[in-house]
């Protein structure tokens, strides 16, 4: 034995959320982040048309810091439906001319961890993989929801899915 103790995974979760949030706090105090601080709650998700039994709660952190009005940085972490830990990291993009009242169409690209990409995948046992994904954003005033639709992962027999994440404007 290396006299070193195994980290759980969720305290893992929570230091890195917890450091993110802190830089991104920092961040924030140089107005780098001048249009918007959002701090993500994953909650859950909805598979359609699932060939087998999936975990439908996903719970989860993440940021979205806003330097400007229409694009975002993004990243976080949370169990995924297939029960193992995800991390992702990305950009958001929101333009104006999608944006009506409450409601806002965006992309989010970037990367993501925690499924089998097959030969798509990088690291270790092809575990990280690109996310494109279209999403759904309902705000009012420092509250909102969004709902994003992940695209089907057919190596690792992952269908279309939603994932809900509850936001917070700091």
């Amino acid at each position: 034995m290396n006299g070193r103790k195994k980290v759980p995974k969720a305290a893992t979760l929570i230091a890195f959320t917890a450091l993110t949030l802190g830089a991104a706090t920092g961040a924030h105090a140089a107005n780098w982040c001048g249009a918007g601080l959002w701090v993500d709650a994953m909650v859950g998700s909805y598979h359609v048309h699932p060939d087998k039994d999936f975990e439908q709660f996903n719970p989860g952190l993440g940021i979205e810091c806003w330097p400007g009005d229409t694009w975002a940085l993004t990243a976080g972490g949370f169990r995924n439906s297939l029960r193992r830990p995800s991390w992702y990291g990305g950009g958001v993009w929101a333009p104006e001319f999608l944006h009506w009242g409450y409601v806002r169409l965006a992309a989010m690209g970037g990367i993501i961890s925690g499924y089998n990409y097959g030969n798509w995948g990088l690291g270790h046992n092809h575990t990280i993989g690109p996310v494109a994904a279209p999403i759904v954003m309902v705000a009012y005033k420092r509250v909102g929801v969004n709902f994003i639709v992940i695209p089907p992962i057919p190596s690792d027999d992952l269908p279309f899915t939603i994932g809900f994440q509850l936001r917070v404007k700091f």
